[in-house]
């Protein structure tokens, strides 16, 4: 217990903009302890969810949530989304697409993978927030807070199961667990499924799985394209899959 709470400590530091305390005994904790990436995403989770689920006009409340979101997490993540955009968009060697991720300029294919991202992920939030106005905050609240956790449980996906393809965050990160140890990093999701037996229903379990089927398809682009996993490929997996969580979640509950 002591060891997750100092781990969890470590993750606030290293995936929040929170003031919390760090030292090199919670990195440590942090670095060894994938079920601390889910623990983080319900901190981040509970209070843009919070935002998302009150009855304001469904602009407003995305705007707010969005606010929230970046305050929280701040820009690094979101600079991983853009850099691996612009890998992608280059043709030729690993080495060639590794280059362009250290490169600190953005350009065309970095700056249109964060639009369309942020695009899809204001759209799913405004479906959540338009039906939150329709008298069911509880259900947009357990969504959000899902896709929030889900996104951080891909991050852990990829500590687990990436190679890392240089040295620096990446072999920080994925040199430390393997494949067997993200099984700790689902015990976390336990009290989604709780949730969801009383709000969300189907849209909850949706929306904290999507994002991990994310990760996994970018986990596997990086190890073609790049060589393996990097600090950009994770703020890349955490960015994809908090959108591709709302709307698998939004989807789901529809849908169920």
């Amino acid at each position: 217990m002591v060891l997750t709470l100092t781990a969890v400590r470590g993750g606030l530091t290293f995936l929040t903009r929170l003031p919390v305390e760090s030292d090199e005994e919670s990195w440590e904790a942090f670095r060894r302890t994938p079920a601390a990436f889910p623990l983080v995403g319900y901190v981040v989770g509970l209070l843009a969810a919070l935002v998302l689920s009150l009855s304001l006009p469904a602009p407003t409340a995305v705007a707010l949530y969005l606010l929230v979101l970046y305050l929280l997490t701040g820009v690094t993540h979101a600079d991983g989304l853009a850099d691996v955009g612009d890998a992608a968009a280059v043709h030729g060697e690993a080495e060639r697409r590794t280059a362009v991720l250290k490169d600190s300029a953005t350009g065309v294919g970095g700056a249109l993978s964060l639009g369309v991202v942020l695009l899809v992920l204001a759209l799913g939030a405004l479906s959540l927030a338009d039906a939150s106005r329709w008298a069911y905050p509880a259900a947009v609240f357990a969504i959000a807070l899902a896709a929030e956790v889900g996104a951080k449980t891909g991050m852990a996906y990829l500590v687990c199961t990436g190679s890392p393809a240089h040295e620096g965050m990446g072999s920080a990160l994925a040199g430390e667990a393997d494949a067997a140890d993200f099984r700790s990093a689902l015990v976390p999701l336990i009290p989604l499924a709780l949730v969801a037996a009383f709000a969300g229903g189907a849209g909850v379990v949706a929306a904290a799985l999507a994002p991990v089927g994310a990760a996994h398809l970018v986990g596997r682009w990086a190890e073609d394209r790049l060589g393996g996993v990097s600090g950009d490929v994770f703020g890349a997996a955490n960015e994809l899959g908090r959108a591709v969580g709302l709307h698998a979640g939004v989807i789901a509950w529809t849908l169920f």
